[in-house]
């Protein structure tokens, strides 16, 4: 098998549990696992395939790599809208970015470093927002009608991010459905909750710090819950958020006891 028909197949892999089921193995890297169909009442036999390279090959440096990166990222997002995860290939990819297959494979070995590229892209862009709405005072609103309008302002931001991201919504269902992409998003909410919990803190110094990073561990979670359902239902975004807003602003203020 040649090294792009390895690639190819690699690309094909779905998660249909009796095409394969793919589970987490070492920094960044994924050991899926063919299944083979076989007769009702009999427990399918797992065959071990290759490792999964999740991680980005090169860095671009040079203005013209760059570019190429760049175009390379803008491709794998539009045809995310226009074919789903499952369908997306590096070949779908290389021609729409009019570019041949060894260009991108110098900086990405597979379909899924592509999507964990902009996955890490996407959970970036959503959390400098979060942390410029928590440095601009977003928790420290009065009473819960404050707190529930701070809360309705920075989901809707977040949620615009999403949108306006080519692929956005495709991309947010690939960090919740392809096991080799949650540590992406996991990060994310890590990174939210403990810049959260530290400004929790200042708000309600009595309360215990393991209970403000708990609660700020499940808001960040149902946060991110929330706005799948919002960009996915556009027509229920805006009371779904409203809800979620009642949700938080109601949760927080039980640290004030």
């Amino acid at each position: 098998m040649t090294a792009r028909s390895s690639r190819d197949k690699l690309d094909t892999i779905s998660n249909d549990p009796w095409r394969a089921i793919v589970t987490g193995s070492g920094k960044n890297k994924t050991k899926a696992t063919s299944v083979k169909p076989t007769k009702p009442g009999r427990v399918p036999r797992r065959i071990k395939a290759q490792p999964v390279d999740m991680d980005v090959k090169t860095q671009p440096l040079q203005k013209r790599s760059r570019q190429t990166y760049e175009a390379i990222l803008a491709a794998a997002g539009a045809l995310l809208e226009e074919v789903g995860i499952e369908q997306l290939s590096t070949n779908l990819v290389c021609k729409r970015a009019k570019l041949s297959p060894p260009a991108l494979y110098r900086y990405f070995p597979n379909k899924y470093a592509l999507l964990r590229e902009l996955g890490a892209r996407l959970m970036q862009r959503q959390d400098e927002e979060v942390f410029d709405w928590m440095e601009n005072g977003g928790l420290r609103a009065g009473d819960v009608e404050e707190i529930r309008q701070s809360i309705l302002v920075v989901q809707d931001r977040v949620n615009a991010i999403t949108m306006k991201e080519p692929g956005g919504r495709w991309i947010m269902r690939a960090l919740r459905a392809v096991p080799t992409l949650h540590e992406v998003r996991i990060a994310s909410r890590e990174l939210v909750a403990a810049r959260m919990s530290e400004a929790l803190a200042r708000i309600f110094p009595k309360a215990s710090p393991h209970k403000l990073l708990v609660a700020a561990r499940l808001a960040t979670e149902v946060g991110y819950a929330a706005g799948e359902m919002a960009v996915d239902e556009p027509e229920h975004a805006e009371e779904l958020i409203d809800e979620l807003a009642w949700m938080f602003a109601l949760y927080f203020e039980r640290f004030r006891t």
